[in-house]
């Protein structure tokens, strides 16, 4: 006994004080700490201290457990020289479950998606200065006025938003609309809903949305959404201290349709099965909105429009559609939404702060479980919300946001779309919104997130899409990913491929530039069909392999297998781990097996090679902080990947759409490190994880070679020894 005392008492792992102070039972006991722990501590799963968690080894670690052997102990003396893991890695980026900011870069796709929705958002045009604004607001007044002066509420409080590539812009300026409709399609986005003000005939912020209809190169689709509400001072039309208003009639409804009727006619304007989007944002402040909505349906059939297809959003309001003889409700968060008020619970408040403070994680767990309303319902999404910009000390804040979190709620919203709507022309789901500034919500890039909520926008689209794609016709054939750094392992890797009679594959080789003109040679003389591409050494075979991607997409195949030729010279077990691994991956016999797997189970996304799948929480060395933050881009966090396993090695088979998710990321040689023996700690070694965590969000399991029937033999196994 007191030999194993010696040896926790000697290490840091055992705190003898922590674990008085944690359980108090033991003090009580009158014994020794380190004599407690090891005879009946480490049974109850007690830490040692906080720098190891008995629970977590055992579980990890089952021939431990198995062997009743005292888990610090066993790590201690063995454990720790063989990289077992002694806790689960700790998150550098959550906080209280709330993720910091991580400023994300301008991204391109090297592939092409369709979204399973149409991800419209509504779009405000309160970026340039007006007559009756300057009256009301002073000289010069836009949105701007009201974003660059605001000054947060608490500590963390992300205020002011300061906007990023597109700067603080004036609409008036043609090439600003470009720019955004040129994000806008990058991200996904499938059009622009503007809102429209119309006051009894005088228009109000109209000029972008003429100038949008005068150039037809802002290519993006588009509708309109009538704020019929009164303006007043408050910013929040109410009737207080109104600055105009409306002046509702049956003379009116028909000035109204027959004007907007010219965008209507506009070839991009958003339809649905021929019919016009138009969309009304409080019908219940129309006299009789039904007998409006007739009317505006008459005139359309009359005058040449034909029938249209009207929707309304639940901003103040959850009646059914048909109350008003309205086609669809669009849902409208935060409004209507009825979250916690958690005001009292945030910490180190201003002083003066009259405001209200609510939880918006909680729209994100609400679509975990969604509803059906019983009539024609689009979702609606926020990428947050805070009018602290307008409303100073006494805004309305909606606290928890992330685009982590935001990617979940879109997701889980598309998925509800594709589910619950059959036909493909309504599958809508509205974003709230573009560029409302002054309330927080906006999917433009900002100085504190960068790209990073237009990123998951079209990470979540991408996501659902795969998701809920139905299965192609099966293909047996499959691109063969080589890394080539040793040209001789390369040669070897060729001559087992050449063997391949039952699948039709073509080689994808990326080579080091000096290595170019040796590996064109070796490949003409194979006779097989190969692409060869020429890189910088860079990213281990990672960024290779991200780059050569792009050609693989492109010429169709939905199959492939990773390899590369590093000898791993960090271990001593290099060759014969490399020999092993080709045995499971490159023969003949390997890749019909998988082939098979593919063809028989839709759901396997990754193959890996059998005895070279690992736990996601063992040894997670420096790689966890890198881990994450790619996890995050993805909408995930460590928790929701600790149970994952993932190939070692990333040497794998896997469906192309398993990986569409990661690639999304649009990650570049910037991202990664200059090669410099690095062992650990590199984005490339992150990637090694994050494989499978692409192939889990959507929706696709990794697998082992032997869940084939097929086995290898022991000659397959011989051939690289």
């Amino acid at each position: 006994m007191q030999f194993f005392k010696d040896i926790l008492n000697s290490s840091k792992l055992f705190d003898s004080e922590w674990y008085k102070q944690t359980y108090p039972d033991v003090v009580h006991l009158g014994m020794d700490p380190a004599e407690h722990y090891l005879k009946y501590g480490w049974k109850l799963l007690r830490d040692p201290s906080t720098e190891f968690s008995t629970k977590f080894y055992l579980k990890f670690n089952s021939d431990v457990k198995d062997a009743g052997v005292n888990p610090l102990i066993h790590y201690i003396t063995q454990g720790a020289n063989e990289g077992r893991v002694c806790k689960q890695a700790s998150s550098s980026l959550f906080k209280d479950g709330i993720p910091a900011p991580v400023h994300i870069k301008k991204s391109q796709l090297d592939f092409d998606f369709e979204s399973p929705v149409r991800t419209i958002c509504f779009y405000l045009p309160q970026f340039h200065a007006i007559p009756e604004n300057n009256e009301w607001w002073g000289e010069g007044f836009t949105e701007w006025s009201n974003v660059k002066p605001a000054k947060p509420q608490y500590d963390g409080h992300h205020q002011p938003h300061i906007p990023d590539e597109l700067g603080y812009y004036n609409l008036l300026d043609i090439n600003t609309q470009r720019q955004q409709i040129e994000l806008a399609k990058q991200y996904g986005i499938d059009g622009f809903c503007f809102y429209f003000y119309w006051f009894a005939g005088h228009r109000l912020l109209e000029q972008p949305l003429l100038n949008y209809l005068e150039n037809s190169d802002l290519d993006l689709p588009f509708s309109l959404c009538w704020a019929n509400e009164n303006w007043c001072r408050r910013w929040d039309g109410l009737e207080s201290e109104i600055l105009i208003a409306q002046d509702h009639s049956p003379t009116d409804d028909i000035e109204f349709i027959k004007y907007v009727a010219k965008y209507m006619r506009d070839p991009r304007y958003i339809r649905v099965d021929g019919k016009p989007l138009l969309t009304i944002y409080r019908p219940s402040l129309l006299p009789d909105a039904k007998a409006t909505v007739e009317r505006w349906r008459q005139w359309c059939r009359e005058n040449g429009i034909g029938e249209i297809y009207m929707a309304y959003t639940q901003s103040f309001e959850k009646e059914s559609p048909n109350v008003y003889g309205i086609d669809a409700a669009i849902e409208f968060p935060p409004n209507n939404s009825n979250i916690p008020n958690i005001t009292h619970l945030i910490p180190d408040l201003c002083e003066d702060f009259t405001g209200n403070i609510y939880d918006w994680t909680e729209l994100v767990k609400r679509s975990e479980a969604y509803s059906d309303p019983g009539y024609q319902f689009f979702r609606g999404v926020t990428p947050s919300w805070d009018n602290t910009a307008r409303r100073k000390n006494n805004g309305t804040i909606l606290y928890g946001s992330s685009p982590c979190q935001y990617q979940k709620w879109l997701y889980n919203a598309a998925i509800d779309t594709t589910q619950r709507i059959s036909n493909p022309e309504e599958r809508f789901v509205f974003v709230n919104a573009w560029n409302e500034w002054a309330e927080g919500a906006h999917l433009e890039p900002d100085q504190q997130h960068g790209f990073g909520y237009l990123e998951a926008t079209r990470t979540a689209l991408i996501r659902a899409q795969l998701a809920s794609k139905s299965v192609g016709k099966y293909e047996n054939k499959l691109a063969v990913v080589i890394h080539a750094f040793y040209l001789e392992i390369l040669e070897e890797i060729i001559t087992e491929l050449q063997g391949v009679k039952n699948c039709q594959i073509k080689l994808f080789v990326t080579t080091p530039f000096d290595n170019q003109q040796s590996a064109n040679a070796l490949l003409q003389a194979s006779d097989l069909d190969y692409h060869l591409l020429a890189l910088e050494n860079r990213g281990r075979d990672v960024l290779p392999f991200l780059k050569i991607m792009k050609f693989v997409i492109e010429e169709g195949f939905e199959y492939f297998v990773k390899v590369h030729t590093k000898r791993s010279k960090h271990r001593e077990d290099g060759d014969k781990w490399r020999s092993d691994l080709y045995s499971k991956l490159i023969t003949p016999l390997a890749i019909d097996n998988a082939m098979t797997i593919f063809k028989d189970q839709d759901k396997v996304g990754i193959i890996g090679p059998e005895g070279h799948i690992v736990p996601m929480n063992f040894y997670w060395g420096s790689n966890a902080e890198n881990v994450e933050k790619l996890c995050y881009r993805m909408g995930v966090n460590l928790d929701d990947i600790r149970d994952l396993n993932f190939v070692a090695g990333t040497m794998f088979f896997a469906r192309i759409d398993a990986l569409k998710p990661m690639m999304s990321l649009g990650l570049t040689d910037d991202d990664f490190d200059l090669e410099n023996g690095q062992v650990d700690g590199t984005v490339a070694h992150a990637i090694e994880r994050i494989i499978a965590v692409s192939s889990y969000v959507v929706s696709l399991s990794l697998c082992s070679t032997s869940a084939s029937s097929i086995e290898l033999n022991e000659y397959e196994f011989a051939r690289f020894g």
